[in-house]
């Protein structure tokens, strides 16, 4: 359609069309990489223009004038989220921040909280009906021209044509500035590769085939990314849409066929990338683009079955708040999305969120695992909100736990070096208890290893893992569920107590090595509880002693057999020729496992009605 044609009245120069921007005006320019480039460039160059107030959402090309006092003097940025390019100007206090979550902005459009009187926004050509496509930048974009009473678009057909709620009229826009350039790009950022790689890692294994994901604004969310490449029909559900996504899509790992709202659609809000990114989502029906109060709404959100939200955060503290937008009292990014898409998670049929952090900043001199916030940090997500939290030392769980187990879990996956520092500070607070031991100050990357599942034969499925410090209190809980004779035959008395002092030093003694404690965890609702226990500890250079639990119900499904299998495995490693244990010897159950388990096992009776039962191992040539 040639607008020549159509509506010449409303085709203007970029120079012609600032000039109906009065003095006093409330401007809005769109979003990030769909920020219309050359206008925002005449509205600058023209000194006439006086006293204009700007609203955006991650800018850019603003960046090139902030440090220009003429321009400061003549215009005020507000920003509800502060992009890499203007962080230094927000430092300065040359810029406003507008906390608020993405999905409150369009309303607070709609209801004139923000009165806009200009919107300066970025669309394709028209098609043969009239229409032009909003392309990469919906979001709040759609809103923001909405309800300005002046629109002002860039016609630019390097702009992609996108699918969804970004088709908006010619009637729709008041004047046409045809005008072609590059759209702008959002390259990431190289960062410490080792803690990406490990990071991705364990997201990896917290990510189901079939998840429906959101990837947070920062480097970091999109680095990881990458790292799933071996998940099956994933779909996404997020806001921004980056290059991190692109081999993903092209390898057919992300097919959305198992979304259950809005399937075989990747729902998403604006895309910032690469020039490849924006050829890939040109008319490509497989991306549908909401404005924000929709991407972003909690309640949509959880239509998706098994919804993961992975973001990031600046700084963690021991009791589970995160702060996302400031570095104390300076303004660093914004609030955006992650609130939404935390609570969105949760209210999600089997999903969860997760929080990516690095365990340390400024190379390695601080923790970002902290006793309290940074002063002047802000809570952008609170302690009630957060499910997982992950740096490149482990998966902490904090949903349900107490402030006592939130600082076991959080310990454990800081830096090694800040760990005992961090128990102290607990202390101090009264968090945990005075005679609470650290957690090792080893890598225990090397346990991931050791991660087990099995099916039993009622079709549930247990998973077996290293035993960790925080796993206190539901180690107790499982002990104190066994009835009377396990317990009788396991430690040989009737004990009735499973104390804390206890069961901290059964942890705090695994050294993953010369002794090892494996339990099974079988999931209740959003949670697992440990069904079996299963150790072996040292005996000599050659011999550990080994001896399991299982939770009675389960008995006789193969978990004890299963134990064994595992632990050998893990014994071989370390040297270990063979397995030893004393056992009752009223407790056939046991000894029948062990019998079957390793066929020429030694059974030595002792006059005080105990078994010595000697396991060797099965040389490699024995097989």
């Amino acid at each position: 359609m040639d607008l020549r044609d159509i509506c010449p009245e409303k085709l203007l120069t970029a120079q012609q069309s600032v000039k109906k921007i009065k003095n006093g005006s409330r401007v809005f320019i769109g979003t990030g990489c769909g920020e219309p480039q050359r206008l925002i460039k005449a509205m600058v160059e023209d000194l006439s223009i006086q006293d204009i107030v700007i609203y955006q959402m991650l800018s850019a090309t603003l960046s090139n004038y902030v440090n220009d006092e003429n321009f400061l003097s003549r215009f005020s940025i507000k920003l509800f989220f502060i992009s890499p390019l203007m962080r230094q100007a927000a430092f300065e206090g040359k810029i406003d921040y507008i906390p608020v979550y993405l999905s409150q902005i369009p309303e607070i459009f709609a209801n004139h909280e923000i009165g806009l009187d200009v919107a300066l926004i970025q669309v394709s050509p028209p098609d043969d009906h009239g229409y032009c496509s909003l392309g990469i930048s919906v979001d709040i974009t759609l809103s923001g021209m909405q309800n300005a009473d002046i629109v002002i678009a860039q016609i630019n057909q390097e702009m992609p044509r996108t699918w969804g709620d970004s088709n908006i009229h010619i009637d729709e826009i008041d004047y046409f500035v045809e005008h072609n350039e590059p759209i702008l790009e959002s390259l990431p950022e190289m960062k410490n590769q080792k803690v990406i790689e490990r990071i991705g890692h364990y997201v990896n294994m917290l990510v189901d085939d079939g998840a429906t994901l959101q990837i947070g604004f920062g480097h970091l969310p999109d680095a990881i990314v990458p790292y799933l490449s071996d998940k099956k029909d994933l779909g996404i559900h997020t806001q921004v849409i980056t290059d991190g996504l692109l081999p993903l899509f092209k390898k057919k790992v992300i097919t959305n066929k198992k979304k259950s709202y809005l399937p075989n659609r990747v729902v998403a809000s604006l895309c910032m990338g690469s020039k490849k990114l924006y050829d890939y989502v040109d008319n490509n029906p497989e991306f549908y683009f909401k404005s924000s109060e929709f991407v972003n709404d909690p309640n949509v959100i959880a239509k998706n079955d098994n919804f993961i939200s992975i973001s990031s955060a600046l700084e963690v503290d021991l009791t589970g708040q995160a702060c996302t937008d400031s570095k104390g009292y300076l303004f660093y990014s914004g609030m955006g999305d992650q609130v939404d898409f935390i609570r969105g998670s949760t209210m999600s049929k089997g999903g969860f969120s997760i929080i990516i952090i690095p365990s340390t900043a400024q190379n390695g001199k601080v923790s970002r695992i902290v006793p309290h916030l940074s002063e002047g940090a802000g809570v952008a997500t609170t302690r009630g909100d957060i499910d997982i939290i992950v740096t490149e030392y482990g998966i902490a769980e904090m949903r349900g736990k107490s402030i006592y187990q939130r600082v076991m879990e959080l310990a454990r996956i800081t830096h090694p070096k800040f760990r005992k520092n961090l128990i102290e500070e607990a202390k101090k607070r009264h968090y945990i208890f005075p005679d609470q031991l650290p957690p090792t100050t080893q890598d225990l990357l090397f346990l991931d290893q050791y991660l087990y599942s099995k099916k039993l034969t009622n079709g549930k499925n247990i998973d077996f893992r290293p035993l960790l410090p925080s796993d206190e209190f539901e180690s107790r809980h499982f002990y104190y569920s066994l009835q009377e004779d396990s317990i009788y035959y396991r430690f040989f008395n009737k004990r009735k107590v499973f104390s804390r002092d206890m069961l901290q030093k059964q942890w705090a003694q695994v050294d993953y090595r010369r002794n090892m404690t494996i339990i099974g965890l079988m999931q209740l609702g959003k949670r697992k509880q440990i069904v079996a226990i299963g150790s072996y500890a040292e005996a000599d250079t050659d011999s550990a002693e080994v001896a399991f639990l299982v939770k009675e119900k389960l008995h006789g499904m193969g978990i004890g057999s299963y134990l064994l299998e595992i632990l050998e495995i893990i014994a071989k490693e370390n040297n270990y020729k063979q397995f030893v244990a004393m056992v009752l010897a009223e407790n056939r159950k046991m000894l029948k496992v062990f019998q079957k388990k390793y066929p020429s096992a030694k059974f030595l009776r002792s006059g005080s009605g105990e078994v010595e039962v000697e396991m060797p191992f099965k040389a490699p040539e024995d097989k």
